[in-house]
């Protein structure tokens, strides 16, 4: 403090006051720690001062921007710290070297002042969130000493109508965190439930498959998706010219083999030439007769009807219109919409053991709210490629309740055996890791 003149106490009265209302008048904390750091050098005489908030440096005198690293900021992180340990942080007070270890008392001598004077910044629970570290090369007398412990409480009510949520890291002691530690890594052995997602299908279940029933090109499908059907109603019809033809010349053919045999027949009484000939013609007359009933047949296949009561489960009629077709090529399914099971296609590297009987609960992207549950019926032992390219496991599971309308699509959640917390968050990388290390 400077020395006493001719109405001092009232310039230092008015200079402290001063002081007080530079802080209040403080819009945000950027301003308030530049505040704390340098407006009270005049009055104190300090050579610098650092403000400490959760242990961290966050304003120092003449500095706009604190560097993490620099030397000085590490000193005076780590000294606080060692305060705080020895609990001597909680009282304004001059901070006595010997209380700090050898490495720290010789960074002091070479980075801060001689006299340093520990200005703590307390909360409406008594507990300390931060700090000043003010350094000076005189000694700190006990006037300035109250003063300082007053403006402490100016200091602490700013910052905290400032910033009314407090850093939380000062008032965790080290044994509270050993024990925070300790309590969740015993919560990683909770056992619970393993589970994953997959996209799933609501399918027909025991539907009878449509096939094609010759090579041929669709002419045109006559039912639309989910259309209801009754047996013996007309679902497609393929291309009839080619068969039509096939047919008459079939029959042509027929009308002229028994003419042939006719022939031969009467002329048999007179001539043995004739009558050996019966016989082989008679055979081609069957042949050609076989030929006919054939392209009859496949005339009559021309149009699929309907074998069974249902609905007609497809994806797009124009997708087959006009398209060639191989027999046994599956073009539609007939189904019963009462009848229905869930199919869920499991990504290998989402596979978890699974056994019958498991909990499926579907959520439908139509009706992602509610929840639809099944049971694990049929899982496959082979991955095979799915429609996007990726490999995934077959999982067929059928329905508790009655089952969504076929063909609606969402995400399956699928409920494997219980397992500690801490290999269901961690499965999927200690997967990685193991595939990309080997161990």
């Amino acid at each position: 403090m400077n020395a006493p003149v001719a109405g001092g106490a009232e310039q230092v009265f008015a200079r402290f006051l001063e002081l007080e209302r530079q802080t209040r008048a403080a819009r945000n904390t950027e301003q308030l720690a530049y505040s704390l750091t340098n407006d009270g050098q005049a009055l104190f005489g300090f050579r610098h001062a650092a403000l400490l908030i959760a242990g961290k440096v966050r304003a120092i005198t003449g500095v706009s921007a604190v560097e993490p690293n620099a030397p000085f900021v590490a000193f005076v992180e780590q000294a606080v710290a060692q305060l705080f340990k020895l609990d001597l942080v909680k009282q304004a007070r001059v901070v006595p070297a010997t209380a700090l270890s050898g490495p720290t008392q010789a960074d002091w001598q070479s980075l801060s002042a001689a006299q340093v004077f520990w200005l703590p910044l307390i909360d409406r629970q008594g507990q300390v969130f931060g700090g000043l570290w003010l350094a000076r090369d005189v000694p700190w007398n006990p006037s300035e000493q109250v003063l300082l412990s007053q403006l402490g409480d100016t200091f602490s009510h700013a910052w905290l109508a400032l910033q009314p949520r407090q850093p939380w890291r000062l008032r965790w002691t080290r044994k509270r965190q050993v024990a925070l530690v300790a309590v969740l890594l015993l919560g990683l052995l909770i056992p619970v439930r393993q589970s994953v997602l997959a996209p799933a299908e609501v399918v027909p279940l025991g539907g009878q498959v449509v096939a094609a029933p010759l090579d041929g090109v669709i002419a045109e499908f006559l039912v639309k998706p989910n259309q209801s059907v009754k047996t013996g109603d007309l679902l497609l019809r393929f291309e009839g010219t080619t068969l039509k033809a096939q047919a008459d010349v079939a029959d042509r053919a027929l009308g002229v083999a028994e003419a042939e045999l006719k022939a031969n027949a009467q002329r048999a009484f007179a001539d043995a030439e004739s009558s050996s000939k019966i016989d082989l013609l008679a055979a081609r007359v069957e042949q050609k007769r076989a030929e006919r009933d054939y392209a009859r047949e496949l005339l009559k296949r021309s149009e699929v009807r309907a074998e069974r009561d249902g609905i007609a489960v497809f994806a797009d009629a124009e997708r087959w219109t006009g398209k060639p077709v191989q027999t046994g090529e599956r073009l539609m399914e007939i189904a019963d919409p009462s009848q229905a099971e869930l199919r869920i296609e499991l990504a290998v590297g989402d596979a978890i053991a699974l056994e019958p009987g498991a909990q499926v609960a579907l959520f439908l992207d139509s009706d992602p709210l509610q929840r639809h549950l099944a049971k694990l019926e049929r899982s496959a032992y082979e991955a095979q490629p799915t429609a996007g390219g990726q490999l995934a496991y077959r999982l067929d599971a059928s329905f508790d309740a009655a089952p969504p309308r076929i063909g609606l699509r969402g995400t399956a959640k699928v409920f494997g055996d219980r397992a500690p917390l801490a290999l269901y968050l961690l499965r999927k990388p200690l997967a990685g890791l193991r595939q990309s290390v080997g161990l």
